[in-house]
């Protein structure tokens, strides 16, 4: 085993006598040592479960022969860290995740692995460590929060946050704008729409790299508690198996993730995760490859913000193997591979039918012939920027209006929730992105403001940064280049006409090559905003906005 060499031996006597230390007997040093990853903190609420999640997963590690050890992860919640200094910190965490995992499991050679993560970059950030170590591993998340009711219809977080856009326009007052903020999130849970952390867990299952149900089992049910056992138990299956994460996540599983991608109607950031967990299994993912899988694949699910639907429908309709055997029979999954279950993805969703089809709709009647997600490209952004298409109103697909230009979010909102945005505009929000936010600062705020005054059928909204997955309307984010290093977002002006076409993937500024040949001539590099810490490593080593550079960079 891989846990001999802190563990056999008569040199292993002084790391045995640490082991002596923490309580073990003989019996637990003669089991294979399993690792268990566990993200619980006290300020992410879908983390504050992942105690019971890690106590659970502990018993089936047992049950199934090994010794189960857990240390920690960090969590930012998004939610929290929106609209101040804070988000800049998010998106880098997934790589300090992947990091201390790494060194935390090969410092201590453990045999194998259980990742319990939940939110938004604890998910990727797990796989990618996953991918780097290659030990048997399987993942079991918190699970989705239960959507809120207001006025007797389902809510979620980004209700509140449209909630505040329509207090601020006026169209509600203090006494309902206070009914959402306290009933919007009733549960622990990752947010219960199809945001960012619910679009990786359930593309976890995709990939083969969680059981049945990973994605979509409330975090307050039960079955969430049986889930995380069968993991523990199941983990030792594929220790004996020497079944490992890089035999599961091959590069057509990826192409399996970012075709329920589309069906599913996950979020944007998807386009930032996928590439990067690839990359440390040796696969290098052209995002680009999406608009062709797009093509193809029916968008079968609108769940919130998109849609009336939420997570916990998604589960009562048969959880994402239900898509998947509806997705295939149209034959564009590959089927015939290894997953966590130890059968093949064929084997996995053989029986399991769609329970509702208003949740889940027949590939006879999708809401749309293409995919959730759309990748644009133009001389706004020649190396690609995506655009949630599913969560676009049919009005927006094609826009074209007068740039208002902003050099960073707080200045967007400003003029947002102070009248100064008309209809038909397009906000522009730049110096947002990996090395000029730094930190590719996450907008639900700006795109929230739009929706909640009313202008979210008659506004777009694009930036070098990103946006949530909570957002809806046409919200174009990961422009690239992005301003910072002199992108052609950067040389927008106020009153350029910008021309969107979401339909043929375009994204173009209406100014010619001359005029943004001059522009470029006379762009000069800004100061950087932050000049201390790991925020300030991060800027100096990313080279260049595109996500290529994200996912590649920053190992200080």
């Amino acid at each position: 085993m891989k846990s001999d060499c802190v563990r056999k031996g008569t040199e292993g006597a002084p790391k045995r006598a640490l082991f002596h230390a923490l309580g073990m007997t003989e019996e637990e040093l003669n089991r294979p040592l399993v690792g268990i990853v566990n993200s619980y903190n006290e300020i992410v609420p879908g983390h504050m479960n992942l105690d019971k999640i890690t106590e659970a997963v502990k018993i089936g590690v047992a049950m199934g022969g090994g010794t189960p050890v857990v240390f920690p992860a960090i969590a930012v919640c998004d939610g929290i860290a929106m609209g101040h200094q804070g988000m800049k910190y998010s998106l880098v965490t997934r790589d300090l995740i992947a990091d201390s995992t790494e060194a935390m499991a090969i410092a201590h050679a453990f045999d194998a692995l259980v990742m319990i993560p939940n939110c938004d970059k604890n998910v990727p950030g797990l796989l990618m460590a996953a991918a780097r170590l290659n030990i048997p591993t399987i993942f079991v998340s918190g699970g989705p929060m239960l959507a809120g009711r207001v006025d007797g219809r389902k809510t979620s977080f980004s209700s509140i946050s449209e909630a505040v856009g329509e207090f601020t326009a006026g169209r509600i007052d203090e006494a309902k704008l206070s009914e959402f903020e306290q009933k919007t999130c009733p549960t622990c849970g990752s947010c219960s729409g199809m945001y960012t952390a619910n679009s990786m867990n359930c593309l976890t299952e995709v990939l083969g790299m969680g059981l049945r149900g990973n994605g979509t089992i409330p975090a307050v049910y039960s079955q969430r508690i049986q889930l995380a056992k069968e993991a523990g138990m199941q983990v030792m299956e594929l220790f004996r198996r020497n079944i490992r994460p890089r035999d599961i996540m091959t590069e057509e599983a990826f192409r399996n993730a970012l075709t329920m991608d589309m069906a599913l109607g996950c979020s944007t950031n998807s386009m930032l995760h996928l590439p990067a967990i690839a990359n440390e299994c040796g696969i290098r993912l052209n995002v680009e490859i999406a608009n062709e899988i797009s093509e193809k694949t029916p968008n079968l699910c609108h769940l919130a913000p998109a849609g009336p639907t939420y997570m916990e429908d998604l589960n009562e309709a048969g959880g994402v193997y239900a898509v998947m055997n509806e997705i295939n029979k149209l034959g564009l999954l590959h089927t015939e591979l290894m997953t966590c279950t130890g059968k093949t993805v064929a084997e996995n969703i053989q029986g399991c039918v769609n329970l509702n089809p208003e949740v889940i709709r027949p590939v006879e009647n999708p809401y749309s012939k293409t995919g959730g997600i759309a990748v644009l490209k133009g001389n706004l952004a020649p190396d690609s920027c995506v655009v949630k298409r599913s969560a676009v109103a049919p009005e927006m697909l094609r826009h074209e209006g007068p740039a208002r230009v902003f050099d960073c979010e707080e200045d967007a909102m400003e003029a947002i929730t102070s009248g100064k945005i008309q209809e038909g505009d397009v906000v522009v929000i730049r110096y947002e992105g990996p090395k000029g936010g730094p930190g590719m600062r996450e907008m639900l705020n700006p795109t929230s403001a739009i929706m909640g005054m009313g202008l979210g059928s008659t506004v777009a909204l694009i930036t070098d940064g990103r946006f949530s997955g909570a957002t809806r309307g046409a919200a174009i984010g990961h422009v690239s280049p992005e301003a910072a290093v002199g992108g052609p977002i950067a040389l927008v002006r106020e009153g350029d006409i910008i021309s969107i076409d979401i339909v043929n993937h375009a994204i173009n500024v209406k100014v010619s090559d001359g005029e943004m040949a001059k522009r470029k001539a006379s762009w000069k590099p800004r100061e950087p905003k932050i000049t201390t810490g790991y925020l300030a490593r991060y800027a100096a080593m990313v080279t260049s906005g595109n996500r290529g550079a994200v996912l590649e960079a920053v190992k200080s």
